[in-house]
């Protein structure tokens, strides 16, 4: 198919050009090829009983039956979403045995009563905590930029946006805590939603961090986004909202900050480039000082979030299966066990004053604009240091972790020149805005295509 957007594999099914069962197995033979990234995109792949969803979407069909005009087209679930009668193992090893989920995620039942066909579990960071990519029990995808050299394909929704970006289906379901939608997607040169967090219920999932956790779509285009997220979120039948028109548009650039400290020249010329077309298109680009941004790393300097809510979680896990663990991924987690009640209470009340000055300070722009990571895709190589695995996650990772800090919905769109490097633009909007935001990315990703 030309475009592996969900709306071309809508119409294309609709007008009979394809069916469900042709893109079943389109999917399902992209994952199985033994040259591709399938195995170590997939922890498991569900081939038989997504051959027998796309049978059916194909029946409904032909009886006119269909429960929505996506009915038919094939995705794939991050390991840590609940599927009825699997075990959800969040990319590890430590929770093997575990009873298998009695249902499924409320997020993965509204997009298969919808008539999505589910491929199969993609592969993650454990337990979802790192921005590299890296597992070390099922093998790290590679991204699809330079596959010679092996490079790094961001975390934690690792296998999904590899698979997308591969054709392995036309989306992935991700989950975004500091960024793991949007710095895979950027480092694989697709788009990576993250939503305002209480937007979709977290019902269903293995937590990371119940404060900054949200669930999110990897996908080809905004649109795809838009759609995944409206039946995520428990709309009936949504559609993408429509492009909003880019003149007029307020997008600050908050020079100023950590946003844009040590970013590789391939990604500042690619962000430049990206203002420029956007000014072209009518957008109104502006300096914004947001000086409250550089107090985020000191109020999250005992741990943050993550590490206090996640050590309440695993530690029973780690007392009995800790030496499982990827041991970074286990550093990360054992830092909030250090983090005391006056720590977390002191961090809500920082986190509460930083969002309102932050809102206060951007109230009247539609978005505020800065490259998603300030790195290409790094190689896999390179992490395999402690001391280089730690930088580099935190440098993938600090732009995307305020957008989930100050509670907002984000974006990261492909912007890149044709052959180049993977760069992300991210876009963050206002905490609800989330139909809005969709709206303007689509704008934002017309005028970068024209």
């Amino acid at each position: 198919m030309e475009s592996r957007s969900i709306e071309a594999a809508a119409a294309a099914l609709a007008e009979g050009r394809t069916t469900a069962a042709a893109l079943a197995e389109e999917a399902l033979a992209r994952i199985a090829d033994e040259d591709g990234e399938g195995r170590r995109a997939f922890v498991a792949v569900q081939a038989e009983a997504a051959r027998a969803a796309a049978g059916a979407m194909d029946a409904l069909r032909r009886a006119n039956r269909a429960p929505s005009r996506w009915a038919g087209i094939p995705i794939s679930v991050k390991d840590l979403y609940d599927q009825a009668g699997v075990a959800s193992l969040a990319g590890s090893v430590a929770l093997e045995g575990v009873t298998p989920a009695a249902v499924t995620a409320p997020s993965v039942a509204r997009l298969e009563r919808a008539g999505f066909v589910v491929l199969g579990r993609t592969n993650m960071v454990e337990f979802a905590f790192s921005g590299l990519g890296v597992n070390p029990h099922h093998g790290t995808p590679r991204s699809p930029w330079d596959r010679a050299t092996g490079r790094l394909p961001g975390g934690s929704s690792s296998g999904a946006a590899v698979a997308v970006a591969d054709g392995m289906g036309f989306a992935g379901l991700g989950s975004d805590t500091g960024g793991s939608c949007r710095v895979p997607a950027a480092l694989c040169g697709i788009v990576g939603w993250k939503p305002t967090a209480r937007r979709v219920t977290l019902a269903g999932t293995v937590p990371l961090s119940h404060s900054l956790d949200s669930l999110g779509p990897l996908a080809n285009t905004a649109a795809c986004c838009a759609v995944l997220d409206g039946f995520m979120a428990g709309e009936e039948l949504p559609e993408a909202p429509p492009p909003a028109a880019l003149s007029g548009a307020r997008l600050a650039v908050p020079r100023d900050t950590f946003l844009f400290e040590g970013v590789e020249d391939a990604v500042a010329a690619a962000f430049e480039a990206a203002l420029r077309r956007l000014e072209a298109a009518g957008a109104r680009i502006e300096t914004l000082a947001l000086p409250e941004l550089a107090e985020i790393p000191a109020a999250n300097s005992k741990g943050g979030f993550a590490a206090a809510e996640a050590w309440a979680w695993h530690a029973p896990l780690v007392a009995r299966a800790g030496s499982r663990y990827d041991p970074r991924i286990l550093a990360r987690i054992e830092r909030g066990a250090a983090m005391t009640a006056s720590d977390y209470l002191l961090l809500q009340r920082e986190r509460a004053r930083i969002a309102a000055a932050v809102a206060a300070r951007t109230d009247g722009f539609d978005a505020f604009l800065c490259p998603t990571c300030p790195l290409t895709p790094p190689a896999i190589a390179a992490v395999e240091a402690a001391e280089e695995y730690n930088r580099i996650n935190l440098l993938l990772l600090r732009n995307t972790t305020v957008g989930n800090f100050l509670d907002r919905c984000s974006i990261s769109l492909p912007c890149q020149a044709p052959g180049s490097a993977p760069v992300g633009l991210m876009l963050t909007g206002a905490q609800g805005a989330d139909r809005v935001l969709l709206a303007l990315a689509q704008g934002v990703e017309a005028a970068l295509r024209a």
